[in-house]
């Protein structure tokens, strides 16, 4: 008898363990984004069910080839489709975007003219995903390009750093989304840098490597390599105790794409060497980018390697989309140094 019922759970099983292997075989790859793009802003909503690629710059890697462009996907969907555009008669590269609610938050960025002149702008652009459309909410108080962008409780939006119309800030400006209001939180630590990476799990923000101005001559910038958690005050989310963090494993230290996932922030790609957004390093030399993809665990409170071979690595591409099927990374410059539209999943440990 037993073994009987042990026979018609398993034919009754079958089923669902067949779907099960079709669900992971349809979705081991997600369909690429119409257009190649790097420099562009990324964001998640509705349980990260919709995903959506925001401005950037296209394979020509010119002024003109910058576009405010706006992609999303619905997973399980055939494919993308072009969401209303951002306002304005030019598009920006390096600017931040969150997704709070059934809203996108777009932040800061640079319009780059015909004479290679970059100008950060203080735009923060609301984008109603229900009603397709976007209003206009209040601007940054100081304008930065290349930041880290991190929600707390739903509700509060950090941007961690950047790059400002004078060169790189430490500055944390602290913007509630309920209020439309900034506010300064505590300032980051160490170097003023741009280009850098991280996330924020459990009220614990972690930051790594971007680039700071060079003290010599030279090249304008260089890389840091400095890591930092930051701890959000419970009761004042204006207050951030931050503590220095050792060493990250693997190499990359500008562009590294980041975001969370269950209680790790995690990190992959990037370059050994800051570069502009046509991919060219500072330095001249090629660019190396990094094949490696870890994660810091704020609950052990330590660095792990998830992957020291990274299928297609790459950088600028904002940050790391965690989703029902993995976390990903949307567009981005490939180690070529070229944009590219492909949507890689990354591999869990």
């Amino acid at each position: 008898m037993k073994k009987s019922f042990s026979l018609i759970l398993r034919i009754l099983l079958l089923p669902v363990l067949f779907s099960h292997l079709l669900f992971g075989a349809e979705h081991s790859k997600l369909p690429p984004l119409p257009a190649a793009v790097s420099g562009n802003a990324v964001a998640a909503v509705k349980n990260a069910q919709d995903l959506y690629s925001l401005m950037g710059v296209g394979e020509k890697k010119t002024w003109d080839d910058v576009s405010n462009r706006v992609f999303t996907l619905h997973l399980g969907s055939s494919g993308w489709r072009e969401a209303k555009p951002v306002p304005g008669v030019a598009g920006r590269l390096g600017a931040v975007a969150v997704g709070v609610k059934n809203k996108i938050y777009l932040f800061g960025g640079y319009i780059v003219d015909n004479t290679g002149s970059q100008i950060i702008v203080p735009d923060v652009n609301v984008y109603l995903v229900d009603e397709g459309r976007w209003y206009r909410a209040a601007d940054i108080p100081t304008p930065v390009d290349s930041t880290v962008a991190v929600l707390s409780l739903n509700r509060y939006i950090y941007l961690i750093a950047g790059r400002s119309n004078h060169g790189p800030v430490n500055r944390v400006q602290l913007y509630d989304t309920e209020k439309n209001t900034w506010a300064d939180a505590t300032p980051a630590p160490g170097s003023a840098v741009y280009g850098h990476a991280g996330g924020i799990s459990d009220d614990a923000i972690v930051y790594v490597d971007g680039a700071r101005k060079n003290p010599d001559r030279g090249v304008p910038y260089v890389a840091s390599d400095e890591c930092w958690l930051g701890k959000i005050d419970r009761k004042d989310p204006s207050k951030i105790s931050w503590t220095q963090l050792p060493s990250h494993p693997g190499p990359g230290r500008f562009g590294i794409e980041a975001g969370a996932q269950e209680h790790r922030v995690i990190f992959s790609g990037g370059t050994t060497a800051p570069h502009n957004f046509k991919g060219a390093a500072y330095d001249g030399k090629p660019l190396q980018t990094s094949s490696v993809t870890f994660a810091y665990d704020v609950h052990a409170n330590h660095w792990e390697t998830l992957s020291e071979d990274t299928p297609d690595p790459r950088s600028d591409a904002s940050a790391i989309l965690a989703t029902p099927y993995g976390a990903v990374i949307l567009g981005g410059l490939k180690e070529n140094g070229a944009p590219t539209a492909e949507v890689a999943l990354l591999p869990k440990k």
